[in-house]
């Protein structure tokens, strides 16, 4: 019987097994679909199915930089012990390595790794494992110089925080301090002209309302807003915040000492915007026993 595409593509949505796993399967069992399902739960192939519905909001964020070029992944698990084991660990650099050579996170999931796309890799993985995972996200630096910092660092290149910088000039060491303060101080964006407008009016309407709330004028209420506002561009931009290096200066006058330009950055961190259930530690370790 002929193995058509259709039905690789079918056999892999109800196993969650990879591509080549799943033609294999169909094959060897004459394209019966519910055979070639139980053929490849004996052979181990079918666990990721039963993981895919958890929430994997653990993991590690990787970083990886080559000649002005940086990239900053995240791969989420279910747990962090899994952040920890060294096998999720080397799959985690292969796939920062192959970031390298694409521009966003969709490339990433089909770029080959070891002969397979990463998205099969992380197939593979689920049923080796077991635990849930996921190639959640990617960002893109460049620039004359990029540096990267991993905060909270489980072996070279990745942890739970991971920060890409692009400056202008070979100051690294600046750059390097500039890494480290946007990991503690979580800026928003670079500048105030980097910052979301939505964001900015949704902050001028909260700050608003709540100077109403003290029943002043509005010429007064108008006037509080403009220091309000400033004090929230102050906070939320890198260049507006005081400088963890030396709280006297700014970013922005940090750098101009440093004679250089910071001109971008991205910030990732493991988890980050995912609703993680609640769950104590006996349970967890319950569930992670059990596969």
């Amino acid at each position: 019987m002929a193995i058509t595409a259709a039905m690789v593509k079918e056999l892999r949505e109800k196993s969650g097994a990879g591509m080549m796993d799943a033609k294999k399967a169909l094959t060897e069992n004459n394209g019966d679909m519910e055979v070639s399902m139980d053929w490849l739960r004996t052979k181990g192939l079918a666990k990721a199915a039963k993981k895919s519905g958890r929430t994997a909001a653990e993991g590690l964020v990787a970083v990886s930089v080559k000649d002005g070029h940086g990239v900053a992944i995240e791969v989420n698990s279910e747990t962090d012990f899994v952040g920890k084991n060294a096998d999720f660990q080397r799959m985690v650099a292969k796939i920062a390595n192959a970031a390298l050579s694409v521009r966003d996170v969709d490339a990433l999931a089909n770029a080959a790794v070891d002969g397979k796309p990463v998205s099969e890799l992380v197939t593979d993985a689920i049923a080796t494992i077991g635990e849930n995972m996921s190639l959640r996200r990617m960002a893109v630096v460049t620039g004359e110089t990029v540096v990267s910092y991993i905060h909270n660092s489980v072996t070279d290149g990745m942890g739970k925080i991971g920060v890409l910088v692009a400056v202008t000039g070979s100051n690294e060491v600046f750059a390097k301090q500039v890494a480290m303060h946007i990991a503690a101080a979580h800026p928003a964006a670079l500048n105030e002209a980097s910052l979301a407008p939505a964001a900015v009016e949704k902050e001028k309407q909260v700050q608003m309302d709540i100077a109403r709330e003290s029943g002043k004028p509005e010429a007064v209420i108008e006037k509080m807003i403009v220091g309000r506002m400033k004090k929230f561009m102050s906070e939320s931009t890198l260049m507006g915040q005081a400088f963890v290096v030396n709280p006297d200066l700014s970013v922005e006058d940090a750098a101009r000492a440093a004679g250089v330009e910071i001109t971008s950055f991205i910030r990732l961190e493991v988890g980050e915007g995912i609703e993680k259930k609640s769950e104590d530690f006996a349970a967890e370790v319950a569930k992670t026993i059990q596969g």
